[in-house]
Formats: C-alpha cells, structure tokens, sequence
C-alpha cells in the first residue's frame, strides 16, 4: 500500500506543528452529556488528559479515534477536519490509539503484531521491515521479536502497542492509561519511550492516565475535564497546582 498524505473529503492537507482544535464540541448519550461544549487547542508536543472518574476523558478519545459520535461541534487535526472522517480513514490519516486493555494477537510474535498494523495504513512495500525495527528498537523489544503474544508480560504487551502506535507515519497518537499495572522500572522505561515520540516520530501525544508524576514528567500542557467541561488547560504544573483541579482531580 502506498501513496501520497491521505486528504479526507476533500479537506486540503495541512503541514505544520501539531495541534488538536477542539471547537464547542458536545458528545449526548441518550440524555445524559458526556462532553459539554469542550473548546480547546493542545499544541504541545505530549499532552496530559485527566480528571477525575466519568469526567468525558474516555469519551473524548472516542470521539476523536471515530469510536463515538459527536452531536455537535468540531474537532481539527493539524487545520484537518476530523470528524467528518470514518474510522479507517483516520487511521490511514495518522491517528492511532492505544486502549485500556492490550490489543495483542496472542498467536503472532511481537514483530508480526507490529507489522499487522500496516497492513492498515499508507506505506511503502520496501520499507515495512525497516519500519518495524525501528519501532520495536524504539521500545526495547527487539530481543523480544520472535515471542508470541501469548507469551509476553504485561510490559511487554504494553510496549508493542506503544511500538504499533508509531509506525505508519502517525500523526497523533492517543493513549488510554499506558501505565496502569506497571511497576515503577516499567513506568520510567514507558515514559522515556512515550516521550521520545514527537522527536523521533513526528506525532503529537495525547495521554490519559492517572499517574499524576507520569503526566508530569512527560506532559508540557494538561487538559483537565470534570463532568464533560473543561475545568483547567495549560502548562501542566500550572494546572495540577490549580486549587479546582486538586479539589476536583486529587481530593484536596
């Protein structure tokens, strides 16, 4: 599979720093407002999403990733309108995602799990081998290559996703809760493997997780949600020193 940048409806494709425009968007179930007029721009390199439980974050990764609907408002990706797109099309974009739980095929190897994902998004036939070292070297799991996925801890299984999110060209990557489960080595080596991706990748990061030094270490700008709204957006010291987000967020 190759070609050019995908161009999605018509919407011209921008280039430039990546940026999430979040415009008077508002996600319903039924009657019950998940996200509440949410307007927003993340432009940071790695961005923290928090708050507290049922506060939209989830929702919002949805929404983006085309796993939910939006009943009104809009979402741009680099000046490129994304909701308009389907699922597949935002993957092919650049838009990748982790989810709470891994996604591992069990009976293929950690470098076949990495290369299945191209099968899914723009690249050239002659450099999907390169592609794919280069992922799993990023993450440290070249030495684990040849494993099943049955076979791999937690860790690792958490570190080949990380390793399919940044092949493909991605654009933005969403993370739902990378570091749940791990120890404190673990943690350190998926932060530095997380941080790393804007340079070496050229995507933009959007992280949830509720591991309040992991956002700070590796998240410049944190949006933080409560029930839908947005309660704080800025430098991510700034807003976890705010006192509506320590009430809110950290119960102090």
């Amino acid at each position: 599979m190759g070609g050019g940048p995908y161009k999605a409806q018509g919407t011209p494709f921008v280039k430039g720093a990546p940026m999430i425009e979040i415009k008077n968007l508002t996600v319903a179930f039924g009657a019950v407002t998940a996200i509440d007029a949410l307007d927003a721009v993340l432009d940071a390199p790695v961005c923290g999403l928090i708050g507290p439980n049922g506060a939209g974050k989830t929702t919002l990764v949805n929404v983006l990733s085309g796993f939910a609907q939006a009943k009104s408002g809009d979402v741009l990706v680099d000046g490129n309108a994304l909701l308009v797109m389907s699922t597949a099309q935002r993957v092919r974009f650049g838009l990748r995602r982790s989810f709470q739980t891994e996604q591992v095929v069990e009976d293929l190897s950690a470098w076949d799990n990495v290369q299945a994902m191209l099968d899914h998004v723009p690249h050239s036939l002659g450099e999907a081998e390169g592609q794919v070292h280069r992922a799993l070297e990023h993450v440290n799991l070249l030495d684990s290559a040849a494993v099943p996925g049955a076979e791999l801890d937690l860790f690792r299984r958490r570190m080949v996703e990380v390793a399919k999110a940044v092949v493909g060209k991605p654009r933005l990557i969403l993370f739902d809760e990378p570091g749940a489960g791990l120890d404190e080595r673990e943690s350190r080596l998926l932060r530095d493997a997380i941080a790393a991706i804007p340079q070496q990748f050229g995507a933009q990061v959007l992280l949830i997780d509720h591991d309040v030094d992991l956002i700070t270490d590796i998240c410049t700008q944190t949006l933080v949600l409560d029930f839908g709204r947005r309660l704080a957006l800025g430098p991510t010291r700034a807003v976890l020193d705010d006192p509506s987000v320590r009430r809110a967020y950290l119960g102090t």
